[in-house]
């Protein structure tokens, strides 16, 4: 196939990656991970101990140029769950900054220190060597799921899916060379690692990284000459309740020509807030690890609060009933599993072909375990995932995810999740799990249900509340219901 980074093989002065004052060109960049490349054993697997430096970028871009397949390590992980991962994709050697200090486990592996201090990396420096010969199927990434159900599953991710998502964003965010994007995410998984980094390496243009995700970088780098902003919806949220007293934050994000929120569904009150602030909507897009990007809303669409869009060119999108069956015809309170197929699946989960099998249908359709309605219109709005998110309550089907946008726009709610728990009588009920607004003074049960049930329907109501001081999250801002249980 053609290289994943075609601006690597003949490279300019352009800045490729920013990291705070650290720069690389792209010539710099070609010249570094070649060399770096040079010392990393082909066609097996070394893993990235990816914290959110230029390191980390340097790293997988070098180990992609090598043929070989990085395995980003989470630094906040536990030392269990590093050590399955270390265990089960057997590593030849780790990539590590020189003064990473690394845990037992990945400290035992080979190690080859990351350096982006190469001399002669102007325009006048030698040409990088060529990138050796890949196949569309070669993996590129190794990427672990989070693990709810067991321990964590390596998704292994080939060179096929990041080119054909990369490129398909692309198409549908007019996304080219002369973009910058600027972000604050973790660089050990998809949304920070492939859309983040690799993205716009692919394309040819730049990347701003944080560090550490502030308004004040945001508004900095966006005034500063960047286009796209790509976030998650903690990071909208700050940026919303930042808004009204930062004048300076509102005019950079107006002038930003695509702001994007993925990983989690952003709340609707958090759309509307941005958007009367700024004059710029938020899009958003669907992806998980084992499919890269299946949906989003266009560049040149309509940016409809609440919606992931419409599938990505080669993507193939379907909702089925719980046996399976394909739903033919649907509309907004259609509820159905999502299943899709395209280049950007992954090709299975290492060493565990059980669970390859279980998550395709026999005609090759991705299970993705995320339950959605499609509007007539083709706009895709997920509403929860299968194994938490769907309730069955009275003989619906109901999604808790619209339940939680609707328990939002109420001005008593800071946060809240729903669940289901059994009811003789319904089969089960609604849980709604709330931070009030204010601690001391929290809104009714009686009131919430009410609000809910103006806005979508009677049956969808609340049937219980408990009120939190902090929902529990993931390290991505993503709501770890499993932990919610009652006092």
């Amino acid at each position: 196939m053609s290289p994943l980074f075609p601006a690597l093989e003949s490279p300019g002065e352009d800045v490729a990656l920013a990291f705070g004052d650290r720069t690389l060109t792209y010539a710099q960049l070609a010249a570094a991970t070649g060399a770096l490349a040079a010392r990393i054993p082909p066609g097996g697997r070394v893993a990235v101990w990816a914290t959110p430096t230029l390191r980390t970028a340097v790293a997988v871009v070098a180990a992609l140029r090598a043929g070989a397949a990085a395995v980003p390590l989470n630094p906040k992980s536990g030392g269990k769950e590093l050590g399955h991962i270390v265990s089960d994709s057997a590593p030849s050697a780790v990539l590590a900054a020189p003064d990473d200090e690394l845990p037992p486990g990945v400290r035992d592996l080979p190690r080859i220190d990351i350096d982006v201090e190469v001399p002669g990396t102007g325009s006048s420096a030698a040409a990088p060597p060529p990138s050796p010969p890949a196949a569309d199927e070669d993996p590129a990434l190794i990427v672990y799921t989070s693990g709810t159900t067991g321990p964590p599953k390596g998704a292994v991710i080939p060179r096929r899916a990041i080119a054909s998502t990369l490129d398909a964003l692309a198409e549908a965010w007019q996304w080219t060379a002369d973009d910058v994007l600027v972000h604050g995410l973790p660089l050990f998984h998809v949304h920070g690692l492939v859309l983040g980094v690799l993205g716009p390496l692919r394309r040819g243009g730049c990347v701003r990284h944080l560090g550490r995700f502030s308004t004040e970088g945001v508004a900095r780098e966006l005034n500063g000459g960047a286009t796209m902003l790509f976030g998650v919806p903690t990071m909208y949220h700050r940026i919303a309740q930042a808004l009204p007293g930062d004048p300076e934050l509102a005019g950079a994000l107006g002038r930003a020509r695509l702001l994007v929120s993925g990983s989690a569904a952003l709340p609707v009150h958090d759309h509307e807030r941005i958007a009367a602030a700024t004059g710029r909507r938020v899009v958003e897009r669907y992806g998980m690890t084992e499919t890269l990007m299946n949906t989003s809303v266009r560049a040149d669409g309509e940016a409809r609060a609440g919606t992931v869009g419409v599938p990505l060119p080669g993507v193939e999108l379907r909702l089925v009933e719980e046996d399976g069956s394909p739903i033919a015809s649907g509309g907004p309170e259609t509820v159905g599993e999502i299943q899709v197929r395209g280049p950007n699946l992954f090709t299975g989960y290492l060493n565990r072909p059980d669970a390859t099998r279980a998550a395709f249908t026999a005609d090759g359709w991705f299970r993705t375990g995320d339950m959605a309605v499609r509007d007539l219109d083709g706009y895709v709005r997920i509403v929860g995932r299968k194994a938490t998110d769907l309730i069955k309550s009275g003989g619906y089907k109901i999604g808790a995810g619209e339940i939680e946008n609707a328990l939002l726009e109420h001005p008593g709610v800071r946060e809240a999740a729903v669940t289901g728990e059994p009811d003789a009588d319904l089969g089960e009920r609604i849980v709604a799990w709330v931070v009030p607004a204010e601690i001391q003074a929290p809104p009714s049960a009686d009131d919430l249900a009410d609000h809910v049930a103006g806005r979508l329907a009677p049956h969808k109501r609340p049937r219980v509340v408990h009120y939190l001081t902090a929902l529990p999250r993931n390290d991505m801002g993503k709501i770890m219901k499993r932990a919610l249980t009652r006092d």
